[in-house]
């Protein structure tokens, strides 16, 4: 069986999309679409912006959703999954892939998802930190006996887990893993405490717009992020949705349950490569590879 993943926000890279754009006469006509319904030419800054333009909020989460979106559609018949994933705000690109969600709604919903988390980081100065080498269940127990607001935010592969909260809930907490263990604990430069539940207003602000967008099923289960379980039911994919911006990422639980339902093969499509390094850590000898344009 074939699963297809796409990533999240810090996937992104200057040029990225430009030769989607120029080989392809498809991704050409999306990538216009995509200026228009944007209000602005994204495509301008992803093909030649700088690194600093590409992490403005209303670019970034754009950005990765497009170049992930676009070059699926590249693919045609060789997109064909029997599963799919997407980390964190990937879930839209895989929504979209697997036909789910419309490539206009889902360009929409991630637009306002960018702003609404910009927003929601704007109001309470809050932060994230990677915490590597401790084992998840070492990682949560620290984090309830802390006193600040500080929760799990990220289980990206087994050892690495990523923690979210307010600024000093973080540093407290780093310091008291580093004492139990953890070979690093890495405060993150990012702009607030996502997947925490200081996204809450985000959170809200995101639900009614998904509420208004149509889903269907799409062509194969979507493993989401919330509970690592493979979903083809349109409303439960929505509920899932919506809980995503205050939930953990379920990661290595989404990988773990890819293999045991007969992953054989796992295609990372967008930008990087994160993903398919972190399912080689739970399975050495997966086939992994990235989509390129045919």
């Amino acid at each position: 069986m074939k699963a297809y993943v796409f990533p999240g926000q810090g996937a992104q890279f200057a040029g990225m999309g430009k030769d989607l754009y120029e080989k392809s006469s498809m991704a050409k006509e999306l990538f216009e679409k995509a200026n228009k319904i944007l209000g602005f030419k994204i495509t301008e800054i992803m093909f030649d912006g700088t690194d600093d333009d590409l992490k403005q909020t209303k670019v970034t989460q754009p950005a990765i959703f497009l170049h992930s979106v676009i070059l699926a559609r590249v693919l045609k018949d060789d997109f064909k999954p029997d599963m799919v994933a997407g980390h964190s705000l990937g879930e839209f690109s895989a929504l979209v892939a697997n036909k789910s969600l419309t490539f206009e709604d889902g360009l929409k919903l991630v637009s306002k998802r960018a702003l609404a988390m910009q927003k929601a980081c704007e109001s309470e100065p809050s932060t994230m930190a990677a915490i590597i080498g401790l084992d998840d269940a070492i990682v949560e127990n620290v984090l309830n006996e802390t006193e600040e607001l500080v929760v799990p935010a990220n289980y990206n592969s087994p050892g690495q887990l990523v923690i979210s909260g307010t600024i000093k809930g973080v540093e407290v907490a780093c310091a008291k893993l580093i004492e139990a263990g953890a070979k690093r604990a890495l405060i993150l430069k990012v702009g607030g405490a996502f997947h925490s539940p200081l996204m809450e207003p985000a959170r809200l602000e995101l639900s009614k717009a998904i509420e208004n967008v149509k889903f269907v099923k799409g062509i194969c289960p979507i493993y989401q992020n919330v509970t690592a379980q493979p979903v083809t039911d349109p409303e439960i994919i929505k509920a899932n949705l919506i809980s995503q911006l205050t939930s953990p990422v379920r990661w290595t639980q989404i990988m773990k349950n890819m293999l045991a339902d007969g992953a054989k093969e796992v295609v990372e499509v967008g930008p990087g490569t994160v993903l398919i390094g972190l399912f080689k850590k739970v399975d050495r000898n997966l086939n992994v590879s990235s989509a390129v344009i045919p």
